[in-house]
């Protein structure tokens, strides 16, 4: 396929699905991932495309790609996260085994936990130190250490994830859209929350209104596939949706 012709395509693609992954492109495209990268390059510098991490979407969506600091986001949206946190954290019950995401969305959520009778596992090291302070009994998965969210993640972390089944999990996301599903700006904090969401026979996504509509580089699960805890939303097609669970002010 020459240059042009497939830069058409890639535009198609975008155009056609408004996010795709190298990979994708790679597959459909039958090229190499060096000749994508190249190609997503080129078409962001024309500004026909926006290349982001591990991808490329289409111009003018509400979009993001890079992870701020536990530190700058523990105070953004905070009073809607602690009414999240609030109702998130009264659903463990007596007997659960709760896998808890890293994340500010997550660790308002701990703060809040009273269950004691429950076993925790998280890949966020202040998950774990605020719940061994309240007498749980926590695991904490070793991996590589994420200085940006306070987490471990990649394949060590993973590999440990996969011999548990949980009865919940509860996840922190940085956009949760209808076609895009929840996303995240890293993968290997995606392949973690991915993995971590199939061992969950229930999964509840915190995502307070700021990150409903928005979209991020990497998904890790289906819109549809989790409760999704929020408060309350403007958009009345998504009122209408059975997974979302608005919690109003008290």
């Amino acid at each position: 396929m020459l240059t042009e012709e497939r830069f058409s395509e890639i535009l198609k693609i975008v155009n056609a699905r408004k996010s795709v992954t190298v990979q994708e492109l790679k597959e459909m495209l039958e090229t190499s991932e060096s000749t994508i990268r190249r190609d997503l390059t080129t078409l962001h510098k024309k500004k026909l495309l926006k290349k982001v991490h591990g991808g490329a979407t289409a111009i003018g969506m509400n979009y993001e790609t890079k992870d701020m600091t536990v530190a700058s986001r523990m105070d953004m949206s905070s009073e809607e996260k602690v009414q999240i946190g609030k109702y998130a954290a009264q659903q463990i019950q007596k007997g659960d085994f709760v896998y808890l995401d890293a994340g500010t969305s997550v660790s308002h959520m701990v703060e809040y936990i009273t269950e004691t009778d429950a076993v925790y596992v998280t890949n966020g090291i202040s998950n774990a130190q605020q719940l061994s302070k309240k007498g749980c009994r926590v695991f904490l998965l070793g991996g590589r250490f994420k200085a940006a969210t306070e987490a471990t993640v990649g394949t060590e972390t993973i590999r440990s994830l996969k011999k548990y089944n949980f009865t919940k999990g509860f996840f922190g996301t940085n956009g949760a859209d209808r076609e895009h599903g929840f996303t995240t700006p890293d993968e290997s904090e995606a392949a973690t929350k991915e993995t971590a969401m199939q061992r969950c026979r229930q999964k509840y996504v915190l995502a307070d209104t700021t990150k409903i509509g928005k979209i991020s580089s990497v998904q890790f699960g289906e819109f549809e596939e989790a409760f999704i805890i929020t408060t309350e939303i403007q958009d009345e097609k998504l009122k209408k949706e059975k997974n979302i669970i608005e919690v109003k002010k008290k």
